[in-house]
């Protein structure tokens, strides 16, 4: 340890999934690599319903979709089923057509129980003999737009060429150390969940929601991470919660009325006790600008996806592929080219605005979903989600024209979002003068 620290190819903040995962790859590639940060294998995590992208991305890592399975890690997940109280239904799927030639898109995916996932890539990163230090990062130095060193809570000092924040969206320690620019999409939300012990668990997200018309769209969702074990989750608005805990109601309390409103769950809180709720608030966040010369930014830090896209896993893993591609590539420069830098930031975060920006006029506030219906708007925001995933996913944009190109796109499918959200919005207003 040169003058009492550590020296190394790659310092990774942040154990998460994407600080993991780009350890695995860089560690494959000859890289001595640390991976800096609290251990969070054991926390309890959002997300555990994957989109179409992930199974190819796990299986790079060595985890295949059979192996999950087997491993007793996932379930498989085959489609979204969005069910109102009234008894609306409706089913989501993946188009055939994205599971015939050119794309090849595997049209199941999976569920997952996150803390053995991260258990598995753990393990994987350990036979790739990626270093960990379970410590959280105290101190970043840098000269002008470089990173130096960073500084452990526990006075160890870790310096190398070539620095990755996977830190995550509390954390994100690069973007706040840089001052890097951002986007913020939609309200603070809260989300707070269990896990329910079942019979009659099914191969697919159930998403639940109360009323045909509210002015913003609160959800529960049901994912089945074990044949048998159910997560069960309620998201709503920050402030919506905040009026209920004024109230001098307990978020355990707030949890199972809420539940309680569906005659599932009514009959699920009658004959089993869910253990206390976890809860998380957070509000999606893009930065910009997430590349320096001997630095990259990924996973949450770089960009916050709301969970209803159930994108966060495929952009935390596709952020460790492209990242760790960056610098095994710039390994000779020494530094990142600028040219690369810019395209990287550009495809974090154009596919990131399209699932916050998209997500949440389409689906989250009221003029598409009460003009058109919710059935409606739930497939005007899924045919171009997923569609728009599984084309990133194959052609694998990295040149200017390619990424230029696939960001044309995406703002293309966003104004048209944008412009649909007015008219129905001045539609309502015209029909309610009218009136």
């Amino acid at each position: 340890m040169p003058d009492g620290g550590l020296q190394l190819d790659v310092t990774v903040m942040g154990a998460g999934l994407a600080g993991m995962a780009a350890s695995i790859h860089l560690a494959r590639e000859g890289f001595h690599v640390i991976c800096a940060g609290p251990d969070v294998r054991n926390r309890q995590a959002v997300g555990e319903s994957l989109d179409w992208s992930a199974p190819d991305l796990l299986h790079a890592l060595g985890l295949s979709m059979e192996k999950l399975i087997a491993d007793g890690i996932a379930t498989y997940k085959r489609h979204v089923t969005l069910k109102l109280a009234d008894g609306f239904t409706q089913h989501y799927v993946p188009s055939e057509w994205l599971g015939q030639s050119p794309f090849n898109v595997e049209l199941r995916t999976l569920h997952v129980d996150r803390s053995l996932l991260n258990e598995a890539i753990y393990q994987i990163a350990l036979n790739h003999d990626v270093q960990f230090l379970h410590e959280r990062v105290a101190n970043i130095d840098r000269d002008g737009a470089r990173v130096v060193a960073v500084h452990m809570a526990d006075g160890t000092r870790i310096s190398s060429p070539w620095f990755i924040d996977a830190s995550g969206a509390g954390a994100s320690l690069l973007p706040k150390t840089f001052n890097l620019p951002f986007d913020e999409y939609g309200p603070h939300k809260t989300a707070m969940w269990s896990y329910f012990t079942v019979s009659d668990a099914i191969e697919g997200t159930t998403l639940y929601t109360q009323e045909r018309k509210p002015p913003y769209m609160e959800w529960i969702w049901e994912i089945p991470i074990h044949p048998d074990v159910i997560s069960v989750g309620y998201v709503a608005t920050g402030d919506s919660v905040k009026t209920m805990r004024q109230q001098g109601l307990s978020v355990e309390e707030i949890f199972r009325a809420q539940l309680s409103r569906n005659p599932r769950f009514a009959a699920l809180l009658e004959s089993c006790e869910p253990a206390p709720p976890h809860v998380t608030s957070f509000r999606c966040r893009v930065h910009s600008k997430i590349a320096g010369p001997n630095w990259l930014v990924m996973g949450e830090a770089a960009s916050m996806v709301d969970p209803m896209t159930s994108n966060g896993v495929t952009a935390a893993l596709r952020h460790a592929v492209e990242g760790a591609s960056l610098i095994v590539q710039s390994r000779k420069l020494r530094q990142i080219p600028a040219l690369k830098r810019f395209l990287y930031s550009v495809r974090v975060a154009s596919l990131a605005r399209f699932f916050n920006s998209g997500i949440e006029k389409v689906l989250y506030d009221w003029p598409i979903r009460n003009r058109i219906g919710i059935g409606n708007a739930g497939d005007v925001y899924t045919v171009p989600a997923w569609s728009m995933n599984a084309i990133y996913a194959r052609l694998r944009p990295r040149g200017v024209i390619s990424t230029m190109l696939f960001g044309c796109a995406l703002s293309f499918l966003l104004a048209i979002a944008s412009i649909l959200h007015v008219c129905c919005r001045q539609e309502d207003a015209v029909f309610e003068a009218q009136a």
